[in-house]
């Protein structure tokens, strides 16, 4: 009988090992475990991750795996716990797609927690992690969904499900079941991205990869989801992406080789902005109190998710979700403090009336020029007015971190170091960078292990 495409997918997620990827793609995974491992730290004390920790401890969970920052709980549990804190501060990395948008990285910690649960070794964990990459890049390109009213969050469920399987070393028939259970069940509407933005933002993808870590689990014990999900009757096809094609047989493990990291703390396309204005500052020695206004001509997947296109206004701005996600407050906040890091999106910074009044001043608009050079670059083009009469004009097309400007080992550990400053000390620093550098003859409970710790260091 002819394989489902879920089938199929299955037996790509079987069949990958360790010595299928290339020594890039080693290096390149372990530099966003890195830098989602600096980003998890970073978020200890947020209000969410507080609230989360309360109700994990009010419930309870069998100690099967470690919570970043201590304590232990049941592997559902930690994957939406040490999810929200790689995500909550919205620093992680990101793939683009021209038609979507996602974080690879947010599966690391449904795949940290199924791998710790099984004792998997370093290799483990990097096979399955790059398996969760490679489903959710390659349906982010063939299997857009943001058009249709869905979230990214929605491909994810396959790559979660598809990361954990391989790490649990389900069979081929347990993992398409598991892949078709979570793509089954786990879709994930827009809105959550969409007008005046909640928690929701940050918390989205960790609760989808809590429930999927857990529909794996249940396909594990035997039980058995629908394997048209793909291509059957009212699937995934029909209600959410559309026909596509993808050859599972012909794929690889190296699309983290095409994902990018954050030089900055703001949404993903905001970077090269924040490159751009940051350079004007420095080189025409432009200040915001002498800004009469700012022109920003920007490709349209930007100028709809954080310039005030598609998906709502972007100048009415009191909480940090709303801030990371507004280009007039980022530039805004970037050229009066000169950076965007977790500081500039505390309550009283975003409220402060300096960058209140400085974002009113800031126009964006799309470019269709611009917009035909996406996702090969990140264009974006800031004139800013000043009082004075002066016109000055800058363009960029990339920045430290984009696919033509990698990060690098060590801009990535100066990355790690400056998020986790004060929350844990140099040598337990020193400990888990050691560790990650050289994860694939690390055991990851030896990994975990390192990750437990109070947040005072």
């Amino acid at each position: 009988m002819q394989l489902t495409c879920v089938e199929e997918l299955a037996g790509f997620v079987h069949a990958s090992t360790f010595e299928d990827l290339s020594t890039k793609a080693v290096e390149q995974l372990k530099i966003r475990v890195l830098d989602s491992l600096g980003c998890a730290i970073g978020a200890l004390l947020s209000p969410p991750v507080k609230s989360m920790r309360k109700l994990e401890s009010e419930f309870g969970g069998t100690p099967m795996c470690t919570l970043i920052g201590g304590g232990k709980t049941a592997p559902d549990r930690a994957a939406l716990i040490n999810g929200a804190l790689v995500r909550y501060l919205d620093f992680n990395d990101s793939f683009l797609a021209k038609g979507e948008t996602c974080h690879p990285s947010d599966n690391l910690a449904a795949v940290l927690a199924a791998s710790e649960y099984v004792d998997a070794s370093g290799k483990e964990f990097l096979v399955s992690l790059a398996v969760a990459y490679q489903v959710q890049c390659r349906l982010s390109e063939v299997a857009p969904v943001r058009e249709r009213g869905f979230d990214h969050v929605t491909q994810g469920a396959y790559a979660v499900a598809a990361g954990v399987s391989k790490a649990l070393g389900l069979d081929v028939f347990k993992t398409a079941n598991a892949i078709a259970i979570s793509g089954t069940s786990l879709n994930a509407l827009r809105v959550t991205r969409t007008g005046k933005l909640s928690n929701w933002k940050g918390l989205a993808y960790p609760y989808m990869a809590s429930c999927a870590l857990h529909g794996v689990f249940l396909a594990r014990e035997g039980i058995t989801g629908p394997l048209e999900v793909f291509e059957g009757n009212k699937g995934f096809m029909d209600a959410v992406a559309g026909r596509f094609e993808i050859d599972w047989s012909k794929e690889n493990l190296e699309a983290v080789n095409r994902t990018i990291l954050k030089k900055y703390n703001a949404e993903i396309h905001s970077q090269s902005a924040i490159d751009c204005i940051l350079l004007l500052q420095k080189t025409e020695g432009v200040r915001a109190q002498n800004v009469d206004s700012i022109n920003v001509k920007i490709f349209d997947v930007a100028y709809n998710i954080i310039g005030g296109g598609e998906e709502g206004e972007k100048k009415h701005v009191s909480t940090k979700e709303e801030a990371d996600h507004s280009l007039p407050y980022i530039l805004s906040a970037a050229m009066i403090d000169g950076k965007v890091t977790p500081e500039q999106y505390l309550p009283k910074r975003i409220m402060r009336s300096d960058v209140q009044a400085l974002l009113e001043k800031v126009q964006v608009t799309p470019s269709a020029e611009l917009s035909s050079r996406f996702p090969n670059a990140m264009p974006c083009e800031i004139t800013i007015h000043l009082k004075s009469g002066k016109t000055v004009t800058k363009t960029v097309d990339d920045y430290e971190g984009f696919l033509t400007r990698p990060m690098s080992w060590e801009s990535a550990a100066e990355k790690f170091s400056t998020l986790v400053y004060g929350l844990i000390d140099d040598e337990r620093k020193k400990k888990i960078t050691d560790m990650v550098t050289h994860l694939e003859n690390t055991e990851i409970r030896e990994l975990t292990e390192s990750l437990t710790f109070s947040s005072s260091g």
